[in-house]
């Protein structure tokens, strides 16, 4: 599923995908699936329950739960909410709560989905007081028309393309070496403006540590 080359940050992109499966035989959904499953089961809830609590159709989860389709970021932040766990619980292996995470370069964990390719830099911190991530978006991906509104402040950092952010009815456009920090009630959004991918670093810090807003930024299905 992660496009085989070295990507333009110098990531070999074999090693991350080697990194977010345990073997060949087991792909990005199947490893998804699975945590999905077992976060739910440790809820104990149904599949029913799970799909009225995240507002996705029953059938889509159970799709997702047995590998047969690749849920978007935005799917994966409502089963966050729903499952009151952080984006970052659907990433390889179990949270430890580290008091300092260390990533290398070619070690970050990472995983592709519908329109975006994430790269957690702060896995495993613990309480999730800082959530950055790197984050690679196609051709005119972004957050769709619904603006967002979270808690705390919010970063981003452009590293390559135009990324255009809207925040309390006033336009940014950022290219590569420009930044943004802002409030994060001011009602934003944003989208990939560019015509081939962009990518930016983006640094969420809420207010409440139990909210996850990380997939907000991307569009509802």
């Amino acid at each position: 599923m992660v496009n085989q080359q070295t990507s333009r940050t110098g990531i070999d992109e074999r090693h991350v995908a080697a990194k977010a499966t345990p073997d060949e035989s087991n792909s990005a959904e199947t490893i998804v699936g699975l945590k999905i499953r077992g976060l739910r089961n440790e809820k104990r809830y149904s599949l029913k329950m799970l799909a009225e609590r995240s507002g996705l159709n029953i059938n889509t989860l159970s799709l997702i739960e047995n590998s047969k389709s690749s849920p978007s970021v935005s799917t994966l932040q409502q089963l966050a909410r729903a499952l009151d766990v952080p984006l970052s619980a659907f990433f390889e292996s179990e949270p430890t709560a580290k008091r300092v995470v260390f990533t290398t370069q070619d070690h970050r964990p990472g995983a592709e989905f519908s329109n975006a390719f994430m790269q957690n830099l702060g896995k495993d911190l613990k309480d999730n007081a800082v959530q950055p991530f790197i984050v690679t978006l196609k051709t005119e991906a972004g957050s769709g028309e619904q603006m967002i509104v979270h808690t705390g402040h919010e970063f981003v950092y452009c590293l390559s393309g135009m990324i255009e952010y809207t925040i309390d009815n006033q336009r940014y456009t950022l290219t590569p070496g420009d930044s943004l920090l802002f409030e994060a009630h001011l009602p934003h959004q944003w989208t990939n403006i560019h015509d081939s991918d962009s990518q930016l670093i983006l640094v969420l810090y809420p207010a409440d540590q139990r909210e996850e807003p990380g997939g907000r930024h991307f569009p509802v299905e």
